[in-house]
């Protein structure tokens, strides 16, 4: 039997030999895969993640610097100063003020009337005077001439100043009134200070870059690529991304980029396009208030997203994984194997009644082959039971399978239909309407309790600065609440249509008329409440007045000193008996503050002992922050509502609307 042992020792090492080496080689094949897919999936991820940040290192700057340059354009002193020349003094004062503000230290005016170009250059006093006019026969002015028709009032432009001898990144804002071009204002960003803080990397195999709808640089590392003036039309010319692509197929890839970055402009488009000769991955987002892309260009065989020592490393560590395993295995059959044989041959009857834990080896002329014999009932009871349970394990499986499938679809329907209609309310709220006429002088605090929500506010301007605000807060929440805002923002645009926006109570009484038409056929459920609060305002600052009305809903007036409440009717919009709604005409301070606020803020629970917030909360809330800036106010308000809730859940949807008049209206 030593005989014995030494042979089958002796094959069992050389046959687990045999089977590491055969195995090492796939596992090295497979191994350089997966390390290749590893590689792939983290540059994508560094791509993206790369230009995600790159998009907020250049959104965030600039949109500040596009906001200071759109207030420098509407500023009163500004347009007064283009055109008529009055108020020079006021207007040199405020403009030194915004000089302060660009990172720059400068800004530019051009004068539609007399074609003057002054420009404030960093650390020099502006002194009044232009720098030099504008000649509409010369070719290098044509970008003034064609921004001020151009269909956008704001554009960014990358061009040369020839008569200044400066290159900037542009941000020309047009200057208008009342609907009439009074020139081009703005500001100027050094373009290498640009170039160095958002495009320029050390990263080897790595590049960004900014294009445009036609694939022309406006920013790239190599200034020599740039298409200087073509945002103003100016011109056409230079290398553009599609130049330096190798095939019809790679421009074809690259437009779908753009439009897929463009339909998307949250998400990172990406593909692989071989460029300069070379196949590398092209990352796209769109910023769409900029109208620009923002691309990286990356060489996965130059980028270092994986160390090179890693495949080296992980080559050693299978080989020694190999070893260890040889050499285990290798001594497991001898402890393990060999020695237990002749007992296992002893009990092999009892193993074939019952006892199913070991396999079946291959038949052989040693004792192996005797316990094969013996093991042969047990192997086919085995493999009945075991066949029997895989096909009801792989039925169970299937069905759940099914099951699960199901219910993730009916789940990602049901999402995807709400995130689309958050979509859609907010895009019927005027918040650029808002600030295009109130700027700073309001605020508004809207907060869905779910993801959409049964609050919306509304605001239609008319002429000489007039307009009408209102806040309506429909009954529900969710889905059912905004589906009830459609209904109410499709009469009140009704109304208005009708009577115009001077009648706050004639809008209201139209409104609830029109409501209670379109549901007057309706098999509503039992229990829906279709009411809704609403609160109207039309502002006169031509005649220093205000007009109010309101369904259920009050208007707040504080100055700092005190708060008054002005209710609205007692009934509300579909109350079961219609009411009659009454205008409320009040006097404008410019020291006051109007506020409208549906009853989510007031009704809030939260405290020791979970009571609303209350109106006498809510009175001194306003008293206190009344004479604050308003977006101090809007952040202080809803800090106040935050600290008061604690852990109390959200009751209601919230919604706080408050304006001032501006003193230089």
């Amino acid at each position: 039997m030593a005989i014995w042992g030494k042979g089958l020792r002796a094959k069992s090492i050389f046959a687990l030999l045999l089977v590491c080496m055969l195995a090492f080689i796939p596992a090295i094949g497979i191994g350089w895969q997966l390390l290749s897919g590893i590689q792939e999936h983290f540059g994508r991820a560094y791509a993206e993640n790369f230009t995600r940040l790159n998009r907020q290192k250049v959104l965030v700057p600039l949109t500040r610097e596009l906001a200071l340059a759109q207030r420098f354009a509407n500023s009163v002193l500004t347009r007064e100063w283009l055109a008529s020349g009055n108020n020079q003094t006021l207007f040199i004062r405020e403009a030194e003020g915004f000089a302060n503000e660009f990172s720059s230290g400068s800004w530019f005016l051009v004068s539609a009337d007399s074609l003057n170009y002054y420009y404030r250059a960093p650390n020099v006093p502006f002194g009044a005077l232009p720098k030099y006019r504008l000649q509409p026969d010369n070719n290098a002015d044509q970008w003034f001439f064609n921004l001020l028709t151009a269909p956008s009032p704001l554009s960014i432009n990358v061009n040369h100043d020839q008569t200044l001898g400066v290159t900037r990144v542009w941000l020309n804002v047009r200057v208008e009134q009342n609907g009439t071009p009074l020139g081009l204002a703005g500001t100027g960003l050094e373009l290498s200070g640009f170039i160095n803080d958002f495009i320029a990397v050390e990263e080897k195999g790595v590049v960004p870059m900014i294009l445009d709808g036609a694939g022309r640089f406006q920013a790239h590392a190599d200034t020599g690529l740039i298409s200087f003036g073509s945002a103003a039309g100016i011109s056409s010319n230079g290398v553009t991304l599609f130049d330096m692509l190798d095939s019809a197929q790679d421009d074809e890839q690259l437009s779908g980029l753009l439009a897929s970055a463009k339909s998307q402009p949250d998400e990172v488009a990406m593909g692989w396009v071989t460029l300069d000769g070379k196949r590398q991955l092209l990352a796209i987002s769109y910023i769409p208030e900029l109208d620009w892309y923002l691309t990286t260009a990356m060489d996965l065989g130059l980028a270092q997203i994986i160390q090179p020592g890693l495949f080296n490393a992980a080559l050693l560590g299978l080989v020694l994984i190999l070893a260890i395993l040889l050499l285990g295995l290798a001594y497991g059959v001898d402890r393990v194997v060999l020695t237990p044989l002749r007992r296992l041959q002893g009990s092999a009857s009892a193993i074939a009644s019952g006892s199913y834990e070991v396999s079946l080896p291959a038949p052989s002329s040693d004792e192996i082959g005797d316990l094969s014999r013996a093991f042969g009932v047990m192997a086919n009871k085995v493999r009945s039971h075991t066949e029997e349970l895989e096909q009801k394990v792989q039925s169970r499986t299937e069905e759940l399978e099914k099951a699960n499938r199901q219910m993730r679809q009916a789940h990602q329907l049901i999402n995807d239909s709400i995130d689309y209609a958050s979509l859609i309310q907010k895009a019927i709220l005027p918040d650029r309407q808002l600030t295009r006429t109130l700027g700073e002088d309001h605020f508004v605090l809207w907060h869905p309790r779910d993801v959409v929500g049964g609050d919306f506010y509304l605001f239609q301007p008319g002429e000489q600065g007039r307009f009408l605000v209102g806040v309506v807060d429909c009954a529900g929440h969710g889905v059912a609440g905004a589906l009830m805002t459609m209904l109410g923002r499709a009469a009140l645009d009704h109304a208005v249509r009708e009577h115009g926006i001077e009648s706050p109570a004639a809008i209201l009484q139209l409104a609830d008329h029109t409501l209670r038409g379109m549901l007057q056929d309706t098999e509503l459920p039992r229990g829906l409440a279709t009411t809704m609060d609403a609160g109207l305002v039309y502002v006169d600052p031509v005649a220093g007045q205000l007009v109010f009305s309101g369904a259920k809903m009050s208007l707040y007036i504080s100055n700092g000193d005190e708060v008054a409440e002005h209710k609205g009717l007692r009934r509300c919009l579909l109350d079961r008996r219609p009411g009659t709604f009454e205008d409320l005409t009040l006097p404008v301070h410019r020291d006051e503050v109007y506020y409208l606020a549906t009853d989510g803020y007031l009704d809030q629970a939260g405290g020791v002992k979970g009571f609303g917030l209350g109106s006498s909360r809510f009175h001194e809330l306003l008293r206190t922050h009344a004479q604050l800036p308003l977006s101090e106010q809007a952040e202080m308000l809803k800090q106040a509502l935050d600290e008061y809730r604690g852990s109390h859940a959200q009751r209601d949807d919230i919604t706080l609307l408050a304006f001032r008049m501006d003193a230089n209206q």
